[in-house]
């Protein structure tokens, strides 16, 4: 009996947002699901989590993020994923690589490259989640890419997360001003880490 075509786009689908791509101790590192939307608005509205950026991000805002990030793993086979606890199943926000590109609002002259990054909930800090899931990006990436280096941005400001990229091996390279960020703003000095991998 063959299948109407509504039932195997709706397979596909649930096949696809069932893809997990890394799996660490903890955390499960997988495609963005329609049940992490309302969570990840709420972590973007967090004035803790958003402290070393200058705004929150808007609803419309969280849901472009979730699009670019899920489109950037379907088309390059790596992205922002999405983390989930496996003790719990409970999305705590992501981590992953993405690419920088070269005509973007930064002028650095390593640029095009790619950026690591991530971003949790403020219940699930210092619990070491954020290390752990990066140390898992960098396997995934060094298994299953031919890339051979990776870079980190920050606000200089930005203790928590330089800390994070000082555990996983990287090594601070350079300094800039964020062009996005007006003059004078406390935040609008960034420092650029590296790994060669």
């Amino acid at each position: 009996m063959e299948l109407p075509n509504t039932v195997i786009i709706q397979m596909r689908e649930w096949l696809r947002i069932s893809m997990k791509y890394i799996k660490t101790k903890r955390l499960i590192l997988r495609d963005w699901q329609q049940s992490d939307t309302a969570p990840f608005i709420a972590m973007n509205q967090d004035p803790d989590v958003r402290r070393y950026f200058p705004e929150k991000l808007s609803t419309e805002a969280s849901k472009q993020f979730i699009v670019d990030a899920q489109k950037d793993i379907e088309d390059r086979g790596f992205g922002l994923f999405a983390v989930e606890r496996r003790d719990t199943g409970e999305f705590i926000g992501f981590t992953g690589i993405q690419v920088l590109e070269e005509d973007g609002p930064f002028r650095l002259e390593f640029l095009p490259c790619i950026e690591i990054g991530w971003r949790l909930m403020k219940k699930h800090w210092n619990q070491g989640f954020a290390t752990e899931a990066a140390v898992g990006v960098l396997k995934f990436a060094e298994r299953h890419t031919d890339i051979k280096e990776v870079y980190g941005l920050a606000a200089k400001r930005n203790w928590p997360s330089i800390h994070v990229m000082e555990k996983i091996g990287m090594a601070r390279v350079e300094e800039f001003d964020h062009p996005l960020i007006m003059e004078g703003h406390s935040l609008r000095k960034h420092v650029v880490y590296k790994l060669e991998m």
